[in-house]
């Protein structure tokens, strides 16, 4: 059908991708969407993997050995129809909005200061308000459930500092993709195993640390698939800058940020997809906080679309947000 960009943007949520210790995070300039083959407005409709909150959130990648505890809150109400590049009349789109909550719990560890795990358990909650196609009424659904769970490995040894590092992984396909009242790129889960490849680089912009910069970049390749539904490759990248120089007291820190993050999905394939409405790019400015004080993290930021074009009619939201809090051991 037609449940576009955000629709996928949401499903994944499974998200967060490379995260660990939420070492300091930032809020200002960030910089360019980077879009790269190794990973890959109004924010789109993601139907199986909202790939965009698995990037960014540059705190959480790996900075020495040990493990964190995480519990990451993602919101996305998509409402506006959107197709093309631009808004598109709400009678052309049979749905009429999808509203997720996206609650997640996981672990990062690293055995060495070269090779860690992270695991991520995501459960969603979604409201799915659409058109009746036998007859014509409004008609909405409210469904909570266990989506797909992400298993990756981590590897930093490519420098001492391990400012440089790769994933690897799977998408396993333990999401709900049966409920009766979805569509399949509205489900909870996609039915598929996909293959999850990334990678980031930090790094100082200034001699004192107190400026620094990062990339990331992640890909999701479904390879199995079930009842004729394969959703789209799906690429994301965020290129960012933070301050580092706010300290208050010896282990208690504030870190803004400003991140530019940037999205491809192909088109969804097999016979139970809408091809036609499915698939997109998108770019979004995000700005952001971090606060550190013991062993305790906080990380929030706000996803704002500045330009998003989608294939046929799709949902979009007009803007994205994450929490995140983790613990350090």
């Amino acid at each position: 059908m037609s449940h576009s960009v955000l629709h996928r943007l949401a499903r994944a949520v499974s998200r967060t991708g490379a995260r660990h210790r939420f070492a300091i995070v930032p809020l200002f300039l960030s910089a360019t969407a980077f879009f790269c083959g190794l990973t890959p407005s109004q924010a789109l409709a993601c139907a199986c993997g909202c790939g965009v909150f698995e990037v960014g959130t540059s705190s959480m990648f790996p900075t020495e050995a040990g493990g964190m505890v995480f519990l990451e809150y993602d919101y996305m109400d998509q409402y506006k129809n959107w197709s093309g590049d631009d808004r598109a009349p709400s009678a052309n789109n049979p749905d009429k909005e999808i509203r997720t909550h996206f609650m997640t719990a996981g672990l990062q560890y690293l055995f060495s200061r070269s090779w860690g795990l992270q695991v991520e358990v995501p459960v969603w909650n979604r409201y799915f308000k659409t058109t009746d196609p036998d007859t014509g009424n409004i008609v909405s659904f409210d469904h909570t459930d266990l989506s797909d769970i992400r298993v990756k490995g981590i590897y930093t040894g490519f420098s001492p500092d391990l400012s440089t590092g790769i994933t690897f992984g799977l998408k396993l396909p333990t999401g709900n993709y049966t409920y009766p009242n979805f569509d399949r790129d509205t489900e909870i889960g996609t039915g598929s195993t996909d293959i999850l490849l990334g990678a980031f680089h930090r790094g100082n912009l200034t001699s004192d640390n107190n400026w620094s910069w990062f990339v990331q970049g992640q890909s999701d390749l479904p390879v199995l698939r079930r009842d004729s539904y394969r959703p789209g490759v799906e690429f994301d990248a965020a290129a960012g800058v933070h301050y580092n120089g706010w300290s208050f007291g010896a282990d208690s820190q504030i870190t803004p940020l400003l991140q530019v993050i940037g999205s491809y999905r192909f088109r969804d394939t097999g016979l139970a997809a809408d091809t036609a409405d499915s698939g997109y790019a998108r770019v979004l400015v995000s700005p952001g906080l971090a606060y550190n004080v013991g062993h305790v993290r906080v990380y929030g930021d706000v996803e704002f679309p500045v330009f998003a074009h989608v294939n046929g009619n799709q949902l979009v939201a007009p803007a994205l947000f994450k929490v995140i809090v983790g613990y350090v051991f």
